[in-house]
């Protein structure tokens, strides 16, 4: 029998509805993964978005991440001129823009328009100039409601701004901050956001003072995950958290560099295997939550481990 278009506008509504509820879905799941605190696969965090694939704090190379199956995008935030947030990790426009200064100008973010910083368009890894523009805030928090998590860097220079445009989007129950202040500081300066935003402490375990830092942390606002930073392997700390943390707050490592996790990187995941890299970070260090410039090659990993759906 034909379909009035009726019927056919009701399964349309039907499937959009459905679409949204299974997005809702997928942050809630994540959420509760991070807040009950020991989970038994490893979440993964894109940083700067794919940008192996797309340009870095580009929408597609989100849209990517997304549809690669990533948890968290991670992107960077400035401000313009005119007062608008837009994701871009530096503070000028040469590297990763189209703009081009004279005299030794790179085009400082907070000198220029959002009207003017649209009319570039963004480099690639490679430095070459690709058709795609600078996001603001608002637009990726518009086009990823309910589908992934989001870290966003720098954020914290501005996040009374950034609050008003998470309650205005109704996004902020996605939204993860990280940053280095001391627990007493973290409550002072975002108590009234820690019931809604998510906070990750930074922690540098080459740091003298690691262990006090983190004590304080449990004994205050008790956050459900950790970032870690360390040089090499003969620091005994890592593996000492592992043990101490477990069960009581997820572990998060950064495989972007050699010099953030022991030289366990993605460059590691390369030349040596996946097993040398993310394998030792999650076997090892009890490492749950990893973010990577190579989010494909983790999430393969990941998932021929059952460790990610």
């Amino acid at each position: 029998m034909k379909k009035t278009p009726h019927i056919i506008l009701t399964l349309a509504l039907a499937l959009m509805l459905g679409a949204a509820l299974n997005a809702a879905d997928r942050v809630d799941q994540l959420r509760a993964k991070l807040f009950s605190r020991d989970i038994p696969d490893v979440l993964v965090v894109a940083h700067r978005g794919d940008w192996r694939y797309a340009p870095e704090n580009s929408m597609q190379g989100i849209e990517r991440s997304i549809s690669l199956g990533v948890d968290v995008v991670e992107v960077d935030l400035q401000r313009t001129k005119d007062g608008v947030l837009i994701l871009m990790h530096d503070s000028t426009l040469e590297r990763t823009t189209s703009y081009k200064g004279k005299g030794g100008d790179k085009g400082k973010v907070s000198e220029k328009t959002l009207e003017e910083i649209k009319k570039l368009t963004l480099k690639n890894g490679c430095g070459i100039r690709t058709k795609h523009k600078v996001p603001t805030l608002e637009e990726l928090l518009v086009a990823t409601k309910g589908r992934v998590l989001i870290n966003l860097d720098k954020a914290d220079r501005y996040f009374d701004e950034v609050f008003a445009l998470l309650k205005k989007t109704g996004t902020t129950r996605q939204i993860i901050m990280k940053g280095g202040k001391p627990n007493d500081e973290v409550k002072r300066l975002y108590g009234a956001y820690l019931d809604e935003v998510i906070y990750m402490p930074i922690v540098n375990l080459d740091k003298p003072n690691a262990e006090q830092i983190i004590r304080d942390f449990r004994a205050g606002i008790n956050p459900v995950a950790y970032e870690l930073l360390y040089k090499h392997d003969t620091n005994p700390l890592p593996k000492k958290l592992a043990r101490e943390l477990k069960g009581n707050a997820l572990i998060w490592y950064n495989t972007l560099w050699e010099n953030m996790a022991g030289g366990h990187e993605d460059e590691c995941a390369i030349t040596q295997g996946p097993d040398a890299a993310y394998g030792y970070l999650i076997d090892n260090l009890g490492t749950r939550i990893i973010q990577t410039d190579r989010s494909e090659l983790l999430l393969d990993y990941l998932k021929k481990r059952r460790l990610h759906d």
